[in-house]
């Protein structure tokens, strides 16, 4: 698996951050994980622009053009195929980015609700923190699930830990829960 940091390629498994960074001590950063089709990033301005706005929220200086020129270097050192991108920001002024194999997935998942009630501070912040996550992930995993659906003690669904989430209800159209306000 190939990797930049700060401006430099490396393979993945070579990248080292100091073990005080606010990242790895207190999961506090930001990350975007982008599909890539034949090589070829999908919405990479979006998923850019939510990471400017999730570190802004989270009052952390980030360096937009360097991140994009981070992309750019990693794309063209790597040349991958169907892959996965993953772009990460720390409180310790680091700039990771991964070109990660596609996961293999079956075709059906079997879903367990986990009750789920997030921080309100961290609305529309795509940080770090991913302890809930995981959390929740097991705890489906103990149900005798492959996911979790996150949903509010009210019911609502909000997301999956780690997937993106759609539905039919009427077999034609699909949906996908709100953003968060």
């Amino acid at each position: 698996m190939l990797a930049i940091l700060d401006g430099a390629i490396m393979p993945a498994d070579e990248v080292r951050i100091p073990a005080t960074d606010e990242g790895l001590l207190r999961g506090d950063g930001v990350f975007e994980v982008v599909r890539l089709y034949e090589g070829r990033p999908f919405a990479l301005d979006d998923h850019l622009e939510r990471m400017e706005r999730s570190a802004a929220n989270l009052r952390l200086p980030l360096d937009l053009d360097a991140v994009r020129a981070d992309v750019g270097a990693l794309l063209d050192a790597g040349r991958p195929g169907d892959a996965v991108l993953r772009v990460l920001v720390t409180r310790g002024g680091r700039r990771i980015g991964f070109i990660e194999p596609m996961p293999v997935l079956p075709d059906t998942l079997a879903l367990a609700t986990v009750t789920y009630s997030p921080t309100r501070v961290l609305d529309g912040v795509k940080s770090l923190s991913y302890g809930a996550n995981m959390l929740a992930t097991r705890l489906a995993v103990e149900r005798g699930a492959e996911e979790a659906l996150l949903v509010t003690p009210h019911g609502r669904v909000l997301e999956a830990p780690t997937s993106s989430f759609f539905c039919s209800l009427d077999g034609r159209t699909l949906i996908t829960p709100p953003a968060p306000p």
